[in-house]
């Protein structure tokens, strides 16, 4: 496993934490993501998914990844 930090930017509320939370979490090979305002720290099987993958998965969300 390995860990990614992002900072995220456009995330307003709990709402927006909810919704990126699902997000990652729906992406195949993420094992766990926390998610606060502004930032996510996202555990993910490196032979399943990469980092720019998730960043994508982030910014099709409608968010900035900074």
């Amino acid at each position: 496993m390995q860990t990614l930090e992002l900072k995220i930017d456009g995330m307003t509320c709990g709402g927006c934490v909810n919704s990126v939370s699902r997000v990652l979490k729906a992406q195949a090979g993420v094992d766990d993501a926390q998610v606060e305002l502004g930032r996510a720290v996202i555990r993910f099987d490196p032979a399943v998914t990469d980092a720019g993958k998730l960043r994508a998965a982030v910014e099709d969300a409608g968010y900035a990844v900074i």
